[in-house]
């Protein structure tokens, strides 16, 4: 359809309409392995503009397809004609029934909906590995279920109500009395035909018991059609249908979820078994045993994973034959979870172990074993081989033939020459995943993966009656074999209920019911071979919760999708469209990157698409920009007092003019140059380097590194000491004598050049503060403290920029951040005076990167504050040293959730950081005074 944003923009504001190159390309792919571009991404705000584009879609024959966060691996949010986004607009989480239940829009993270459930022991049933990034929307359209929740506590069954639109624009909610009458009236013929339809289904007992018996274990084919034997009034019946029907039925707006308990103990174990039938043969037993989850890994899944950092060293000399099993136990108190442990210790001599079974209760080890088995999937796409695709199949076996039915799988992968293939799963459910990957570039690797997909039918389906999707969905992947797992007159029921619900079949066609019997072999992604970075991505989303301009421009996933596109297009030749997609590229993927590489906390194969944006930058630099970066370098204490100057007479400029005046005057200079700094009302001077304590014979030494921006930024009010003094008098309430390089001001840490992509300046620069850091501390006797934890990140990973000679001075440094130096040096030696009754965190990007810096740096605040709020979406503020000056815009869409959830809640006492320049975004976002921790340890302490 020509110009659709002309005709999209009469129902939806422009600002909620995508249709530029770089947009559509971006959201052609999800997590799945297949791929088709949209015509445009639009992103509503209300039911009436869901209704709206209902009747768009209809009018103009174009397909409409809803997506939330597009971790679905089956194919099902992806469409050639309006895909709808959901995940900024349709947030809502609201806790009712102490915690009873749950009312969720379709954009709300599901890991988020469990944290505000967490203060009351409850969570929401279905626990997907993605639930840190998938959205309720997915949740429920896919009726998730995953690692603990069996098929009892599955979207299905933990839906209380539902509110939806019909594709006739009708909308209805079970929890309004009077909507099942509406209905009657309003949809006679639909609301007839579904009794029919139960009355055909309940008659047949065959069928009757046949539809029983699927659903006792997981199973996501086709429609949940066992709502006609679970419900009797015909909206009951609809709403069901609707959980599970990947959004070809219906618009899901809002569902309230029944809870469940969220045992308060854990213990994890990760137990290892001499082969697959010896774990298989225990799953039974430890399910007997009380055991909630029991997750399944073959010995090629554990090798997928084993050099990821933190990883027990054990799984790297296991044998070829080995695999495992992660077991938790959960109680109400330790004492229940300990009966349950106690119950596994009497079984345990039954078990085929290679080692003694070791659990633990301690949080970050339960986490680190989690992320091992939920890291397996986008793990296998990080080291297959270039150009390859990741295909991951989700099926269900009877337990007690779920051994046999591995090794019959195993056969396959022989046969069709899948040598790295994994299985892995929900052992406990008899539900598994496999992970074969292979190219999509000749018809003979297609019909290789259709032969072989057409044999994992007949064995799942015809030799152990199992199930084709027992949680991802049906999607297009498994759209031809619906019927061949229902039988045909099933399978026409189902039929039927697509057509009487979307008569002009324009909610997401070809998904659950495809005619085509080669959907699953169409439109297949291609991932062509690009750069490292990029190669190992597999476009799992996991990232994009995590990052501070998904909402503004890219996320990681999406500039990586882009980088392939680029690849093609210029294999394709296709210079039109490459030119556009590059230009495009340089605002959306580089300049509103923040390069805070939060993307890798969450990647399960800890790709940090900020190192991706900095070797960008930095080839894009011209060899003069370089040599004038150098030059800074080499003369950096006088390009700071140009900047001390510079700012000195912005703010005489103020408060002789008006205190808007610098403001007006940049913001008019970035009409001209967009690129130049935006002046903002945080922006003071920071006071002169104080004098040390040095000579004043205290016991212990430290050298202190006040970064550049502490030396040159202050605090708007006068009356306060700064960064550096608190630094000075904390320390000596501890006793601690403070040395200050007598250079410091010609040193840096290097993250102004590293950040920009610099490469010459930021070498200069680290090996320049190393070498006279060496002579400060005296070859390494005194530990260095920096104020600013980006800085001390940035510095802390600088060895692989050092010459040979001063990467043994850096390996005889000891660096650390002022948190870890406030938790290890100042708390256990300085006397509380009073506490604080309530205080707001935010932990910046680096302290989350930074192994155990965030449990100081909320230690630290336990210490000196009674209550200490630390925000849900305490993410990346976007100022990124400064790029907030730059691209304002960029801190202003990150800051907007932290924002309202700061704002909403008690009047705090303080509000605390530990970085400058986000302290400043913070201020000036949320409207209060964020200051250093130090402050916080200063204020309280005699």
């Amino acid at each position: 359809m020509a110009n659709i944003a002309k005709f999209l923009s009469l129902i939806l504001p422009k600002d909620q309409i995508k249709t530029n190159l770089i947009d559509l390309v971006s959201y052609a792919s999800d997590a799945g392995f297949y791929c088709l571009r949209p015509k445009a991404v639009v992103l509503p705000k209300s039911e009436e503009e869901i209704i709206k584009l209902f009747d768009f879609s209809r009018e103009h024959q174009i397909p409409l397809v809803f997506r939330a966060a597009g971790t679905s691996l089956s194919g099902q949010a992806i469409t050639d004609g309006i895909l709808v986004d959901l995940s900024q607009h349709w947030d809502k989480i609201q806790v009712e029934g102490n915690g009873a239940f749950v009312r969720v829009q379709p954009g709300a993270i599901g890991s988020v909906v469990n944290a505000h459930l967490n203060k009351y022991g409850r969570k929401i049933g279905p626990d997907p590995a993605s639930i840190n990034s998938a959205m309720m929307g997915g949740i429920l359209s896919n009726n998730a279920s995953g690692m603990c929740c069996g098929v009892s506590n599955n979207s299905y069954h933990t839906i209380k109500y539902i509110r939806f639109v019909l594709p006739n624009g009708k909308s209805y909610s079970t929890e309004i009395g009077i909507d099942y009458e509406r209905f009657k009236q309003e949809c006679s013929i639909l609301y007839h035909q579904l009794l029919a339809l139960r009355f055909q289904l309940i008659k047949r007992t065959e069928i009757f018991e046949r539809i029983r018996s699927k659903y006792r274990t997981k199973n996501t084919v086709g429609y949940s059609i066992n709502a006609f034997i679970d419900f009797t009034e015909p909206l009951d019946i609809l709403a069901h249908l609707l959980i599970g029907a990947e959004g070809t039925l219906g618009f899901i707006a809002e569902a309230v979820m029944e809870t469940i308990p969220d045992h308060p103990t854990k213990s994890t174990a990760l137990l290892y078994f001499t082969d697959i039938c010896s774990a298989c043969k225990a799953i039974v037993p430890l399910t007997r045993s009380g055991a909630a989850a029991v997750e399944l890994m073959d010995r090629a899944s554990l090798r997928s994973i084993e050099d990821i950092s933190g990883i027990p060293a054990i799984i790297k000399t296991l044998p070829e034959t080995a695999a495992a099993l992660l077991i938790e136990y959960q109680g109400g108190n330790s004492l229940e979870t300990q009966t349950k442990i106690d119950s596994f210790l009497s079984i345990v001599a039954q078990l085929e172990l290679l080692n003694e079974a070791s659990f633990t209760s301690i949080p970050h080890e339960q986490a680190l074993l989690w992320k091992v088995r939920k890291g397996m999937f986008p793990a296998v796409g990080a080291v297959r081989a270039s150009g390859t695709t990741v295909i991951l199949e989700d099926v269900a076996f009877p337990v007690e033939k779920l051994g046999d039915a591995i090794i019959d799988l195993q056969g396959l992968f022989g046969k069709y020459d899948y040598q790295k293939a994994i299985i892995f799963g929900h052992a406990k459910d008899g539900n598994i995943h496999f992970v074969v990957t292979q190219s999509f570039d000749t018809k003979e690797e297609v019909q290789r993966y259709a032969d072989f997909l057409d044999e994992v039918v007949e064995l799942v389906v015809k030799k152990y009656d199992g199930a084709l999707k027992a949680e991802h969905g049906t999607g297009r992947n498994m759209a031809p074999f619906v019927e061949t797992e229902w039988g045909g007159e099933i399978y026409q029921i189902m039929r039927s209920l697509k057509e009487l619900i979307d008569p002009e079949n324009f909610l997401n066609p070809g998904v659950i019911i495809n005619s085509d019997k080669k959907a699953h072999i169409s439109n297949l992604k291609e991932l062509p071979k690009v750069e490292e970075e990029v190669d190992r991505c597999m476009e799992c989303g996991f990232c994009e919760h995590k990052c501070p301009s998904r909402n503004l421009t890219l996320t990681p996933r999406r500039r990586i999708v882009i980088r392939r596109e680029l690849q093609k297009f210029k294999r394709q030749n296709n210079r039109k469209d490459y030119k556009t997609l590059l230009n495009e590229y340089q605002y959306h993927g580089l300049d509103t990157c923040a390069v805070d590489g939060l993307c890798a906390t969450a990647c399960p194969v800890d790709i940090d698409t900020g190192d991706l944006v900095k070797r960008l930058r930095r080839e894009n630099h011209s060899v003069i920009a370089n040599k004038i970066a150098l030059q800074t370098a080499k003369h950096f204490k006088a390009v700071s007092g140009i900047i001390r100057f510079a700012l000195a007479s912005g703010i005489l400029a103020n408060k002789i003019i008006g205190g808007k005046t610098m403001f007006r005057f940049t913001k008019g200079i970035r009409k001209i140059v967009p690129s130049f700094p935006l002046w903002s009302s945080q922006l003071a001077l920071a006071k002169a380097i104080p004098q040390t304590n040095e000579k004043q014979g205290l016991m212990a030494k430290v050298v202190y590194f006040p970064t550049c921006i502490s030396r040159i930024m202050g605090d708007v009010d006068r009356d306060e000491k700064g960064v550096m003094q608190l630094f000075l008098d904390v320390s000596k309430k501890a006793d601690i004598a403070v040395i200050i390089p007598m250079s410091i001001q010609t040193q840096c840490c290097g993250q102004i050049y590293s950040s920009k992509g610099f490469k010459d300046a930021y070498t200069y620069t680290v090996n320049k503060t190393i070498s006279e850091l060496w002579e400060t501390t005296q070859g390494g006797r005194y530990p260095v403290v920096l104020d600013i934890t980006s800085c001390t990140q940035t510095l802390t990973n600088c060895r692989p920029a050092l010459s040979l000679v001063n990467k043994k001075k850096f390996d005889a440094l000891k660096i650390i951040d002022s948190l870890a130096y406030l938790h290890d040096y100042i708390v256990p030696k300085v006397r509380i005076s009073k506490k604080k009754s309530r205080i707001v965190l935010h932990p910046v990007c680096s302290l989350q990167k930074m192994d155990g810096l965030d449990r100081r740096f909320t230690a630290i605040a336990k210490h000196f504050a009674d209550e200490v709020m630390l925000p849900l979406f305490a993410g990346c503020c976007g100022m990124a040293g400064d790029r907030g000056f730059i691209y304002p815009e960029l801190t202003k869409s990150a800051m907007l959730l932290e924002k309202d959830e700061v704002c909403s809640s008690k009047v705090y006492e303080g509000y605390y950081s530990s970085s400058k320049t986000c302290e400043m975004a913070l201020s000036e976002a949320i409207g209060e005074n964020y200051q250093s921790i130090l402050k916080l340890a200063d204020e309280c302490t005699l």
